[in-house]
C-alpha cells in the first residue's frame, strides 16, 4: 500500500495543487466586476439603460465583465466621480459634458447656448466624425466615450410669466448650474443668474429666494418644481450630451474581442435611452399640463440667439482654435 506521503504521491498532489492555483488565478485574471456612476434614480430612463448596458456586457463576455451600476449618486457627485473614473478607483459612468469642461476644455463648446438646432441634430452631431473628436479629447484624460446619451432640451421656467421674447427674462432671478457659460447666458437675456444645488430649488421657488429655473420636462416633473413654477417656456436653449464612458485603464485591461462587446453593448444603450427618454418628456409633459402648468412655444427663438453673440465671441477670443468647431456643428444639418 502507498502512503499518501510517499514521494510520489506527494509529487502528484503538488501538481494538482499548483494546477488549481494556476486555473484559480486565470480565472481572476480574466473576471472583472466593474464598478460604474449614475446620479439618476432607479426607473430614470438613464438608469434603466445602463443596466441593460451592464445585463449586456456580463452576457457577451461570458462574465469576464460584470458591471454593477450604483444609481442616485450614492458614489459621489458628478465631478468627483468623473475624477475617480479618471484615476480608475470607478469603472464607468454616465457623464454629462455641461461639468465635464474643467476637465476637457473642449467639451465647453456643448454648453454654448442655442448651440444645436434640435435634440435630433445633436445626436447626427455625436454620432458623427464631430463626436469622434470629443471622445479623442475625453481619452487624452483617461475617459473612454462608447456612446452618447441624451438629457434634452433645457428650457425655462418661472413663477411669474410666461418667457416668450428676451426681455420677458429681465429682473427675474433665475437658477442655474455652475457653469460660467450659463451665468453669461442669464445675464445677456437681463435676468438674475443664481448658481444654486438642484437639491435648494424647490424650496427656493417655494419662498421666492428665486423666481425661476431651468431644465428639462422629466426634471422639471420629477422635482416637483411644477408644482410652484407654473410657467414653462420653451426657449430649448439648451441641449447638452451626456457619455457612457469607461475608465482608460479599465478598458485597456480588456482583450480586443471583449472591448468590441462593451463598445457594441454601450451603442445598445444609447439608442435604448434615447427612446426611453423620448417617451419620457411626453409622459412628463403630460403630468405637468394636467397639473395646470401654462406651456408656451417660444416663436422668435433668433431674438434669443442674437443675445448669445456676445458669449460667443467671447468664448473664441479665449479659445480661436475651437472656433472651427462651432461652426461645424452650428452647419450639421
Amino acid at each position: 500500500m502507498t502512503s499518501l506521503f510517499s514521494p510520489r504521491v506527494s509529487r502528484t498532489c503538488l501538481s494538482l495543487a499548483a494546477a488549481g492555483v494556476l486555473l484559480g488565478a486565470s480565472l481572476s485574471a480574466q473576471a472583472a466586476t466593474w464598478r460604474g456612476w449614475n446620479v439618476h434614480p432607479d426607473g430614470y430612463p438613464n438608469s434603466l439603460a445602463l443596466k441593460s448596458f451592464a445585463e449586456e456586457v456580463a452576457k457577451t463576455t461570458d462574465g469576464r465583465v460584470e458591471p454593477k451600476v450604483y444609481n442616485n449618486g450614492v458614489l459621489g457627485d458628478q465631478p468627483d466621480a468623473i475624477e475617480q473614473a479618471r484615476s480608475g478607483a470607478l469603472d464607468f459612468g454616465n457623464f454629462n459634458m455641461g461639468p465635464m469642461g474643467p476637465v476637457v476644455p473642449e467639451t465647453d463648446v456643448l454648453s454654448l447656448p442655442f448651440l444645436f438646432k434640435n435634440v435630433e441634430q445633436m445626436y447626427r452631431v455625436m454620432d458623427g466624425d464631430i463626436g469622434k473628436r470629443f471622445a479623442a479629447a475625453l481619452a487624452e484624460k483617461n475617459l473612454i466615450a462608447l456612446s452618447w446619451f441624451g438629457s434634452g432640451a433645457r428650457s425655462f421656467y418661472d413663477t411669474k410669466r410666461p418667457i416668450e421674447t428676451p426681455d420677458d427674462v429681465k429682473g427675474l432671478k433665475l437658477r442655474v448650474m455652475n457653469n460660467d457659460l450659463y451665468v453669461q447666458m442669464v445675464d445677456a437675456l437681463g435676468g438674475n443668474a443664481t448658481p444654486m444645488a438642484y437639491s435648494e430649488v424647490f424650496q427656493s421657488l417655494k419662498t421666492g429666494v428665486i423666481d425661476g429655473a431651468e431644465n428639462n420636462f422629466p426634471s422639471f416633473e420629477s422635482s416637483n418644481h411644477y408644482e410652484v413654477a407654473k410657467y414653462y417656456s420653451l426657449t430649448e436653449h439648451l441641449i447638452i450630451p451626456e457619455c457612457l464612458c469607461v475608465a482608460k485603464s479599465s478598458w485597456e485591461a480588456l482583450s480586443d474581442a471583449d472591448q468590441r462587446a462593451v463598445r457594441t453593448a454601450a451603442e445598445n444603450a444609447a439608442q435604448e435611452q434615447r427612446q426611453l427618454w423620448a417617451e419620457r418628456v411626453a409622459k412628463s409633459r403630460a403630468i405637468v399640463e394636467k397639473a395646470g402648468v401654462k406651456i408656451n412655444q417660444v416663436k422668435d427663438k433668433a431674438a434669443f440667439q442674437q443675445r448669445m453673440e456676445p458669449i460667443y465671441q467671447a468664448f473664441t477670443d479665449k479659445h480661436p482654435e475651437l472656433a472651427s468647431l462651432i461652426e461645424e456643428i452650428r452647419q450639421t444639418p
